[in-house]
């Protein structure tokens, strides 16, 4: 078993609610194309996937954890839903090159994985991305600068990439959201 998969489990299993999706899927949902492929990449519970099969789309979600899969599975059945969920290491398991519509990442950084996440894109694919930043307050998420991304790191990484919408530390519908960089990007 991976280190990984036990602590993921572990929070999984301790956790007091559901998934929810990214405050900026959930603020340009409006964005999703009527069909397509979705993901979400490093599920967790899974609040982003259950909203891309609210929307119509065929829906996708990874996580290194069985607990979080079977969590989110429970939730799509209960909901009316069908996901394709599946335990994978996205870490040694990135998508496929244009695979999909839509991908969403929330609270997940791997900098490596950037350039497969956005070949996986299909052309005109969105990409939903949420994670923590290295600015301000630092008083939620990971402890360590290595897990969080440096001032404007995520805009720099998508210059391939149509921009849409960016927010870093500053979030007008979601004040609470500080240290936290977000980006919608299509593929052009």
């Amino acid at each position: 078993m991976h280190p990984d998969q036990t602590k993921w489990d572990q929070r999984y299993r301790n956790a007091q609610s559901a998934g929810k999706p990214a405050a900026i899927l959930e603020q340009y949902q409006q964005l999703l194309p009527a069909e397509g492929i979705a993901l979400d990449f490093a599920c967790g519970l899974g609040g982003n996937a259950l909203l891309l099969a609210q929307h119509g789309l065929d829906t996708h979600a990874w996580d290194i954890s069985p607990v979080a899969i079977q969590t989110l599975a429970e939730q799509a059945l209960h909901s009316g839903l069908f996901i394709q969920s599946e335990v994978r290491d996205v870490d040694h398991q990135p998508p496929a090159a244009s695979s999909f519509d839509v991908i969403v990442v929330s609270y997940f950084l791997d900098r490596r994985l950037f350039p497969a996440l956005l070949q996986a894109l299909k052309p005109q694919g969105l990409l939903f991305y949420q994670t923590f930043t290295q600015t301000l307050f630092q008083d939620i998420g990971p402890g360590r600068p290595e897990y969080r991304l440096k001032s404007n790191e995520l805009l720099q990484q998508m210059t391939d990439l149509q921009v849409i919408a960016y927010h870093e530390n500053y979030f007008p519908w979601r004040p609470e959201l500080v240290d936290e960089a977000c980006i919608i990007a299509k593929k052009i």
